[in-house]
């Protein structure tokens, strides 16, 4: 077995054996890498055709990770909370849209600092969580 089939093992073990929360983390996770991706597009040469497709690439993955965040929402159990995160993540996604269609990197920059904040809050919930759980 190479190390790239050891590494993907690992990866898909680590995702089967992840608490729902640890999975809404790996899900802001991997929407902030494929915002980096698209902002790392955003780098090569306008002259590169691969460009525009790279970007859109990356940003429409960004979008079908917050996509799904939004429609694992559990608006019954989660009130205001799921109802200002649906929101939030409805204007992620128009934003988005925006960004891929105008090929403006700020926009881009804009969601990845919004998601990054929901993602260290939704980090430090869960360190604090944890270790009360334990305590």
């Amino acid at each position: 077995m190479s190390a790239v089939a050891y590494a993907r093992a690992y990866q898909a073990q680590s995702i089967l054996t992840a608490s729902p929360g640890q999975l809404v983390l790996l899900m802001y996770d991997g929407a902030l890498r494929f915002l980096a991706q698209a902002r790392d597009a955003f780098t090569l040469s306008d002259e590169d055709p691969q460009r525009i497709g790279h970007i859109n690439t990356a940003l429409l993955r960004a979008q079908a990770v917050i996509a799904e965040l939004q429609a694992n929402l559990d608006h019954q159990a989660g009130g205001e909370i799921a109802q200002n995160l649906d929101r939030l993540y409805d204007y992620h996604l128009r934003r988005l849209l925006e960004a891929n269609i105008r090929k403006d990197e700020s926009i881009v920059t804009e969601v990845e600092t919004l998601i990054r904040e929901l993602r260290d809050g939704w980090a430090e919930m869960l360190r604090t969580t944890d270790a009360t759980q334990v305590a």
